[in-house]
């Protein structure tokens, strides 16, 4: 299963295209998660150049009739630049556990680069989606199977795509159970999209690493909090609705899903670099009680927005990668911390929903979970410090 398995799927007729000026991830609920500063979104876009957009089909109640509705499903798009075909950006993807799909993959490793916008979706839409990739990059480029090569797209687990990657925005946008997140749940709680970012302290650079997650799995007893243990707390509490007659709960997608994580970053990074620093995904997610298991699609792909590889091999690009080994920490620093602080903006954004049949998940009860950080001494009153050596000033707040 990918992250992206919904309650239930259905087709995708009229889509509701989601706002980008929403409240940003910095804004709730008032606590900290780790200890280096966000950028000023604590955002994917605060990475300069990257861009978001989101369809969400969240349409109908009642009994469940397949190919009609109800419907809680949709698409998230991350656009890398203005210009993804031409201006090609360092990539590289990451397998956890491959349980799960990420089409184009095999090309952004063989070749090094990206060079189409990253679409995320519900497993069996992944088709759908990816012919809207294509029709929408042909559009775009009518140059494209022609002149040029041809696009693989990298969809990850039909909305109308080509509104998702037009109406696609720098600056803030909805997280939660919106677009590729409609359905998910997280951690026995409503999951879906999360966001998060984190800067590099000057005498490493100064770059940003921004994450955007899809969370689609978890049990409730190993879900932590800035390291404590939430989910023993709350185990018993606010449990999950399923609709009469599911039988075998635990081997349904109530129990099942996945993740997939984009990392961005400003830091110029190779191929190679952009694997490592994909990697390094993993060990946000095991703070927050991710374990990865074998019914999981834990997928990754990291790219740099200053390494370009142009279609026009005239046109003059830089060639400087980072070389030492402070900055490259510091990069794994700031993504591990900011995938961990991604998954929980899912589950800090996203509000109870009910599904087809009566199918509900509830929201994280916010007030319940400051209280047990605030007794633990948890809910981020450390100074924060840029990743690296030389502190910097930023929020870091949720």
């Amino acid at each position: 299963m990918t992250s992206t398995h919904l309650l239930r799927s259905v087709a995708l007729p009229a889509l509701l295209l989601v706002a980008a000026s929403l409240p940003s991830p910095a804004e709730t609920p008032g606590i900290r998660i780790g200890v280096l500063p966000a950028g000023p979104l604590d955002a994917i876009t605060d990475v300069k150049g990257v861009r978001v957009g989101q369809v969400t089909k969240n349409e109908g109640t009642g009994p469940l009739r397949p190919g009609t509705g109800p419907a809680r499903t949709g698409v998230t798009v991350v656009v890398q630049n203005a210009d993804p075909w031409n201006d090609r950006v360092a990539a590289a993807t990451y397998d956890l556990n491959g349980n799960g799909e990420m089409t184009g993959s095999h090309w952004v490793d063989e070749a090094g680069f990206l060079e189409v916008p990253i679409a995320l979706t519900n497993t069996l839409n992944v088709g759908r989606v990816d012919d809207g990739v294509i029709d929408w990059m042909i559009k775009r480029y009518p140059q494209v199977g022609i002149e040029d090569d041809v696009p693989l797209p990298v969809v990850a687990a039909h909305a109308d795509v080509g509104t998702a990657i037009d109406g696609a925005a720098p600056g803030r946008f909805a997280r939660g159970a919106v677009g590729a997140g409609t359905g998910m749940h997280a951690f026995g709680f409503k999951g879906g999209i999360g966001t998060a970012s984190r800067m590099l302290a000057r005498d490493v650079g100064g770059y940003t690493v921004g994450v955007l997650t899809n969370v689609n799995d978890g049990r409730r007893a190993e879900l932590h909090i800035n390291g404590v243990p939430i989910g023993r707390d709350l185990e018993h509490d606010l449990l999950p609705v399923y609709p009469h007659g599911y039988a075998g709960v635990p081997r349904t997608r109530f129990s099942g899903g996945s993740i997939i994580v984009v990392v961005a970053t400003d830091a110029p990074l190779d191929h190679r670099q952009l694997h490592e620093l994909g990697k390094r995904a993993s060990l946000g997610l095991a703070r927050t009680g991710w374990n990865s298991h074998v019914s999981s699609g834990d997928l990754f792909i990291a790219f740099s927005t200053t390494r370009i590889y142009p279609r026009d091999t005239k046109k003059q690009t830089s060639t400087v990668v980072v070389d030492d080994e402070d900055t490259m920490d510091a990069l794994f620093a700031a993504t591990a911390e900011a995938t961990e602080a991604a998954v929980d903006d899912a589950l800090f954004s996203a509000k109870t929903m009910t599904g087809a049949s009566g199918a509900t998940l509830y929201a994280l009860p916010l007030d319940r979970v400051r209280a047990l950080l605030q007794a633990a001494g948890a809910t981020g009153t450390r100074a924060a410090g840029a990743a690296g050596t030389q502190p910097a000033g930023a929020t870091g707040t949720r």
